[in-house]
């Protein structure tokens, strides 16, 4: 008997909302508003992929990025992207550490596309002002992590056709989950 009177108050509710829809109810969600027309969305829509399909213009270097990234990243990431201030990961160093006993995860160790970079940075920072930045300082800063990483020189200039070919070191760290026609 204590098995029911621990399920009395769910199977009431359960009852309740499955006799709505039995006696002919209709169980709705709020209505939020209008239905999104066709093309509604599309300026949301700045995804880009591995292949750095729909990278806008723009274009930077590790040498503007230290400007910007002073500015604007400096206060969470820390001198050079190294982090130690306990508002956010460091974003340097760890290259060849996730086969270790203490992996450390950070852009230029873990992730496996460049492109990923200025995806995250155009789109999520900085953290107090997400998607502030123009193109050409995302290019910046991203130039700026990949050279603080030695992944790129400092004065190699980042843009819609040169951010595709850098190579990641680990790269090869991830399975593929997209049809191989689309791979580059």
């Amino acid at each position: 008997m204590s098995l029911f009177k621990n399920f009395r108050l769910p199977v009431f509710f359960i009852g309740f909302i499955f006799s709505g829809v039995a006696l002919g109810g209709e169980l709705q969600g709020p209505k939020l508003g209008v239905p999104v027309e066709a093309g509604t969305l599309s300026g949301w829509d700045i995804s880009i992929g591995p292949d750095g399909r729909g990278l806008p213009d723009g274009e930077g270097d590790s040498r503007s990025g230290f400007t910007v990234f002073t500015e604007r990243c400096l206060r969470c990431h820390g001198q050079r992207g190294a982090g130690g201030l306990g508002l956010a990961d460091p974003l340097v160093g760890g290259i060849g550490s996730l086969a270790t006993d203490e992996p450390l995860k950070t852009v230029g160790s873990y992730w496996p596309y460049a492109t990923t970079i200025f995806d995250y940075i155009r789109r999520a920072m900085p953290y107090d002002a997400p998607a502030s930045l123009t193109n050409s300082e995302v290019y910046a800063v991203t130039a700026y992590i990949l050279a603080q990483n030695g992944i790129i020189g400092e004065v190699d200039a980042i843009n819609a056709v040169t951010l595709p070919m850098v190579r990641m070191p680990n790269r090869d760290g991830f399975v593929m989950f997209w049809p191989e026609e689309d791979r580059k």
